[in-house]
Parts: C-alpha cells; sequence; structure tokens
C-alpha cells in the first residue's frame, strides 16, 4: 500500500522504475520521499525547471568490480562489490561499507539515496554515497576477511579520497574490517590519510563515541519526540530488534534515560527479560563471544527466548527497529498499536515498510524515520574526520555532547518544517522536505553539473 504520488512526481517516479529494473529497496526509497515533494515544488518552483530531483534521483556514479580472495582452504572465491557515489552538492561522498549475502546494486542505491538526505540533516558538509559487497563475513577466520578487505580495497581505493568519498562501517563491517581496509589503503596510496574511512580504532584516529552513535542517537531523537508532546522515556518499557552495534547501544542509552527495555532479538530468535535486558551480559554474548542470542538464557533463567519469535509481538511502550530494512511490517504495526505503542524510532535504514508507515502516521503516535532518527551514527562519522583533520583527540563526553546537540537540531528542523507545510508531527514529511531544500540549494548554486 503507497501513497498516490503529486502528478508532477508521478512521471518521475515512473522513469525511475524503467531506468533501474528490479531494485524494489531503491524504488520504495524513492517513493517514500517523492511523496511528500508535492509541496516543495509548489513553492520552489525552480526546482522542477531545473529537474533537480530527476538529477538527485540519478547517482554521479557507480562502480561494480569482482574482488577475488583466496581462503584458508585454498580456494579461490569470487565476490562482487559495489561503490555507489550518489550526490557530492554538500561535501564528499559519505556512507558506509555493507559485507552481506543480501547486498546486490538495488539495495547499495536505496541506501545512498537514503544517505543524500540523513547526511544533510545532519548539517554537516558531507554528501551521500554507499557501498558493500555479497561477501558473508559469519563463519570466515580473521585472515580470510583480511584478504578480501585488501583484495577490495585494491580497487576500490582509487575511487577514495579525504575530499572524495569517505567510506564507513555498516552490516558486517565493524572495527575489524575498517582497520584492514584502512591498512591496505596506507599500504597502497602510500599516504596516512585518516579521514578516508571513519571507524577506525581508538588507538589510530577514532571517534571515542562512533561505536554508541547510531544507538545513542536514534534513542536522544525518540526523546525529543516525546517531548514534544510534554512526555519522556522515564519509566517506559522498550523493544529493540536487533542485538548488533546498534541495537545494544540503543538499549544502553534507553536505561541511561530511565527506560527499560525488555526484549531483543536476532536472526533466530527473541529475548524477552521483564526485569530488563542485562547489557553486560548481551555485550559478551554478541561483542567478545560472537554467539547467538539464545545463550542469553543460559546466564538469565528468568528470560525467556523464543526461536523464530517475533520482536514486535512483545507489548512496548516504545519501538526501536535496529536489525535490517522492511522488518517491520502492516500487521506487526497493528499489533504494536493494539498493545498500546506510542513511539517508533528507527534506528536501522527503512526498517518499515510503506503500509506499517501509514498506520503509525493514521494513528497519530510518534513515529521517526531512519534519516532523521538514525543519522547520529554518520554524524559522528563527520565528527571523526573533523577531529582527524585537526590532527586532534576528542574526549568521549565532548563527543557525545556534540552528538545530542546535532539531533535535538535535526528534530527541531524536522518539527517546524513539518509544521510550515502543514503536517505538524509528521517527521518523515519533515525529514525528507528539509534534507531535500539543502541539497537542492546546493545543486542549484553549482549549475548543470
Amino acid at each position: 500500500m503507497t501513497a498516490t504520488l503529486d502528478e508532477k512526481l508521478d512521471p518521475i517516479y515512473q522513469d525511475v522504475l524503467h531506468r533501474n529494473p528490479g531494485e524494489s529497496e531503491f524504488h520504495q526509497a524513492v517513493h517514500e520521499v517523492l511523496e511528500t515533494l508535492g509541496p516543495v515544488l509548489v513553492k520552489y518552483p525552480e526546482f522542477a525547471d531545473k529537474k533537480i530531483i530527476q538529477r538527485i534521483c540519478e547517482p554521479e556514479r557507480q562502480i561494480i568490480f569482482r574482488v577475488p580472495w583466496q581462503d584458508d582452504s585454498g580456494e579461490i572465491q569470487i565476490n562482487r562489490a559495489f561503490r555507489v557515489e550518489f550526490n557530492s552538492a554538500l561535501g564528499p561522498y559519505k556512507g558506509g561499507m555493507r559485507f552481506h549475502p543480501s547486498v546486490y546494486l538495488g539495495i547499495i542505491k536505496f541506501l545512498g539515496f537514503e544517505q543524500i538526505f540523513k547526511n544533510a540533516l545532519t548539517g554537516m558538509p558531507i554528501g551521500g554515497g554507499k557501498g558493500g559487497s555479497d561477501f558473508d563475513p559469519k563463519g570466515k577466520s580473521d585472515s580470510e576477511i583480511m584478504r578480501f578487505c585488501q583484495s577490495l580495497m585494491t580497487e576500490l581505493f582509487r575511487h577514495l579520497g579525504e575530499y572524495t568519498d569517505v567510506p564507513a562501517g555498516d552490516i558486517g563491517v565493524g572495527g575489524r574490517e575498517i582497520g584492514y581496509l584502512f591498512g591496505q589503503y596506507k599500504r597502497i596510496t602510500n599516504r596516512y590519510e585518516s579521514g578516508v574511512l571513519t571507524g577506525k580504532g581508538l588507538d589510530w584516529g577514532g571517534s571515542r563515541a562512533r561505536t554508541e552513535a547510531t544507538g545513542y542517537g536514534t534513542v536522544f531523537f525518540t526523546h525529543e519526540m516525546l517531548k514534544a508532546r510534554g512526555d519522556s522515556l522515564e519509566g517506559k518499557t522498550v523493544v529493540v530488534s536487533g542485538s548488533g552495534n546498534v541495537a545494544i547501544y540503543a538499549i544502553e542509552k534507553a536505561h541511561q534515560l530511565g527506560a527499560k527495555v525488555i526484549a531483543c532479538s536476532d536472526s533466530t530468535g527473541i529475548v524477552v527479560h521483564e526485569k530488563g535486558i542485562d547489557l553486560p551480559t548481551l555485550k559478551r554474548i554478541k561483542e567478545v563471544e560472537r554467539r547467538r542470542l539464545s545463550a542469553y538464557t543460559e546466564i538469565h533463567k528468568d528470560a525467556r527466548y523464543v526461536a523464530g519469535g517475533n520482536i514486535w509481538d512483545v507489548p512496548c511502550d516504545v519501538a526501536l527497529p535496529c536489525a535490517t530494512q522492511n522488518e517491520l511490517n502492516g500487521k506487526d504495526a497493528k499489533t504494536l498499536l493494539e498493545n498500546g505503542c506510542i513511539a517508533v524510532a528507527e534506528g536501522a535504514n527503512m526498517p518499515t515498510t510503506p503500509e506499517g508507515i501509514q498506520i503509525f502516521q493514521t494513528a497519530d503516535i510518534c513515529y521517526g524515520p531512519g534519516k532523521a532518527a538514525n543519522a547520529g551514527g554518520v554524524a559522528t562519522s563527520a565528527l571523526e574526520m573533523q577531529q582527524n583533520a585537526s590532527r586532534d583527540s576528542w574526549s568521549f563526553a565532548y563527543t557525545e555532547t556534540r552528538l545530542e546537540e546535532i539531533m535535538i537540531n535535526i528534530h527541531k528542523d524536522c518539527f517546524q518544517t513539518a509544521e510550515e507545510f502543514g503536517s505538524p508531527g509528521n517527521y518523515v514529511l519533515g525529514a525528507n522536505i528539509t534534507g531535500f531544500i539543502k541539497v537542492a540549494r546546493a545543486m542549484d548554486a553549482m549549475g548543470l553539473i
């Protein structure tokens, strides 16, 4: 179920479908932005005349290449890798690298398209891009991951630079992978160009709050949405999908702000712990031992593990989807509302289907879309670039304070834009229009390029 597009925008969308066949995630991301832009073209008709939207929907550059590498048994493996440099109107391309078997061009384009507007919302000078590979790091040895990363960077390095394109981590790409990628970049270029990759280790140029940033930022944004309605996170019950980096630090910040997270998940099932998820246990299982979530109940006998369970069936006040795209559908949205959910904020990219979004908006609950709610990650990556450029080292407290300020400003901008364009409380419209206008004005200023 998708909204009908404005008559000026539907031909643009049809052209996107025609030019990008089979890329369903990209189609969904474009439609979700276009359905909010009708009022913008009324107020700024010059954007239509100069075909700004058509230009934004077409990446500036798409790079696809093979990655040959040798596994521990000596067998040669071939993967495919991508880097979509989508839009550089506001700054160098900025966006993560994802290593997962599901990766194909359509997913990278959807993520890169979202990144344009998310990065614009941060107020930082960064453009939008994304990359990745269908390589699966699960079950691979450190040596295999190193050989893969070195092979990938041997091709990708020629397209990167701190003033050109700055990748970071994403699903399947953490500090280990960033280290191997940076090492190969340094080796090939003979330059210690710290700002060319973000998500680096703390000992060699990393930001002290980067690991926590996406999860923390999502919770900061949730808190701001509730504050705008005279409420807060204090005493609220929360469920978080996923148990990776974003989920873990969303749980941590939610606890710090007085909420109680009672459930989380991984690809095999869910854990429900009514006393509140024990974070040290979760961190040990997922970050150190890299085990399945079912191990949680070995330590906490009063928790229950449901193999193949649906996290959205657990009653809660606040839901934070922090796993992957399209994980929360219309049926799940109805279940959450029936169980009393009053706020949803997306820690993942596009985790709610169009039908789910429509249900949340019709119910008039607090709903924070990913391009606003999870922008804290890339904002802190931009802070890491700043730190590297100044050859400085910042404290955790200083970086977290900057992150919180950025998330408060993103909320304020989205909230005010939604009111300005006649849809108070509609953060989807507010985020899309705020980000779009910033990029459109920069593109217009630079001429037809």
